[in-house]
């Protein structure tokens, strides 16, 4: 009981510090009349909560191998109780990005160390516990926009004021959770950050290969994906509708997804995610009839968000005790800096003049190659399991 109590106050936490990540979208329209910016310097105040989201997950991983696993976590929503109140007493648009770059890291902090913790919490079913994590925290995605709209009744403010007033009540019951609880002591093991990543360079240099390029490509499709609707003719209403349908088919995939990562061989089960997806984001370029955009966004928001669980239980589960907090830290730090990227590269393309359906194609092709020649290495055993 204590453990699910403690997980439950996990999910609590996750759900704040995604929404953190997210928040500041739906807010742009009103933080640039409230600071007389424009387009550029909204565009740099959302990507410095994510560039945030990226930065400490090395140094953190460095310190799991010193601190015990819980404290990280209780230290990432303190850092988010405290960031969210600054940003909310913003004065200058300035005030605002520092805010939202240390929201962005207490986002970054938390996933590196609640991920393996999860997994020492529940080493027979690391899939489900980490399918159901996922799908808090992507409820956030799902329930950002109709929560700012609801706050902006009274001051866009009150957002940020919740994700802190949340944040420190969800912190303060995880601790008194984590007290109460007996914790794993697998990650005891866990002491040399450096020796522990390298020992580990197949395993996650594979994960990466695996799922690096279709992250790669996902990042530039939803950043993008309301322009693209709209490009193919689509009212801005209509299509903020199908990006939302994207993020909701997230939370029964990760749930699912999670599940099914416990019971299926892993690199297969993975290259077929991949793979599914790549058919359909080609299949997306040559729709266009309104029910048949709200039957493949649906498709592929289900299928793209469940590999996330797929990808973290893979790790999570395969790595021993002695390097679990190491080798993982390095390969999220490297796979959010892989598909960071990718909307910049869309929109490089994009703005050169080849078509969202071209970009697309090309993408959903590289790969549907990348998955072939995977599942022949695979075929041969060279890649670790």
């Amino acid at each position: 009981m204590g453990r699910a109590r403690l997980f439950a106050s996990l999910c609590g936490l996750v759900f704040l510090l995604n929404l953190a990540r997210i928040v500041f979208a739906p807010l742009l329209d009103v933080i640039i009349g409230e600071f007389a910016i424009g387009e550029a310097t909204a565009g740099l105040l959302v990507t410095l909560a994510w560039v945030g989201s990226a930065t400490p997950r090395l140094p953190t991983g460095w310190l799991l191998t010193k601190v015990p696993r819980h404290y990280v976590v209780i230290g990432s929503g303190a850092v988010l109780t405290v960031a969210s109140g600054f940003a909310a007493t913003a004065t200058t648009v300035r005030h605002l990005m520092v805010g939202a770059f240390l929201m962005g890291i207490a986002s970054g902090v938390y996933f590196v160390s609640a991920n393996p913790f999860l997994s020492e919490l529940f080493p027979d079913r690391v899939g489900r516990v980490m399918g159901i994590h996922g799908a808090a925290s992507q409820l956030a995605a799902v329930v950002a926009a109709p929560l700012v709209a609801l706050t902006l009744v009274v001051d866009w403010r009150l957002s940020l004021w919740g994700i802190a007033v949340g944040a420190a009540a969800v912190t303060v019951y995880t601790w008194i959770a984590a007290r109460r609880t007996e914790l794993p002591r697998a990650s005891e093991a866990d002491r040399n950050f450096v020796a522990g990543a390298l020992s580990e360079w197949r395993l996650i240099v594979t994960a990466l290969a695996v799922v690096g390029a279709a992250s790669f490509v996902w990042q530039g499709v939803f950043n993008f994906y309301e322009l693209y609707m709209q490009w193919k003719g689509l009212s801005g209403q209509v299509s903020g509708l199908l990006l939302s349908l994207v993020f909701t088919a997230g939370i029964p995939a990760f749930y699912f997804g999670g599940d099914l990562a416990d019971r299926l061989p892993r690199v297969p089960y993975l290259l077929s995610i991949v793979g599914v997806f790549a058919v359909t984001l080609l299949v997306l370029t040559v729709v266009d009839g309104l029910i048949g955009l709200i039957v493949v966004s649906g498709i592929l928001g289900f299928v793209i968000h469940a590999l996330f669980p797929a990808t973290d239980t893979f790790l999570l589960d395969t790595l021993p005790d002695s390097t679990r907090g190491s080798a993982y830290a390095v390969f999220s730090s490297a796979w959010m800096l892989t598909q960071s990227l990718g909307s910049f590269v869309l929109g490089l393309f994009v703005e050169s003049g080849y078509s969202y359906d071209s970009v697309f194609r090309t993408g959903a092709l590289v790969l549907g190659a990348t998955v072939v020649v995977l599942a022949l290495i695979d075929r041969t055993g060279r890649l670790p399991s």
